[in-house]
């Protein structure tokens, strides 16, 4: 079974993007909101090097911004997408 966290704030027109792509694929996915759990924020800040969101973490492997296409690959296959420390980027994302 994959493994789907979206973190997001309220304020981010991308963060509502992907969670509505997500249901619109019927993919399963739990919403963490930094906002409320500054700490997050951090962490996310360590592992991506990105302070920015949406952050999403599928099966162990980092997307950052909105990203469908890599987000499908990492649920298809597990494998990193493009080989830079398990993160993949792209420029939709909204720096908070």
């Amino acid at each position: 079974m994959n493994s789907v966290t979206v973190y997001t704030t309220t304020q981010c027109p991308y963060c509502v993007m992907l969670k509505n792509f997500l249901s619109e694929q019927r993919i399963q996915f739990r919403v963490v909101n930094v906002e409320t759990q500054p700490e997050i924020m951090q962490q996310l800040v360590r592992i991506t090097g990105q302070l920015g969101v949406p952050q999403t973490e599928v099966n162990g492997q980092w997307i950052v911004g909105f990203d469908p296409q890599n987000i499908i690959k990492a649920l298809r296959n597990g494998e990193n997408i493009n080989g830079e420390k398990g993160s993949n980027y792209c420029k939709q994302w909204w720096i908070i």
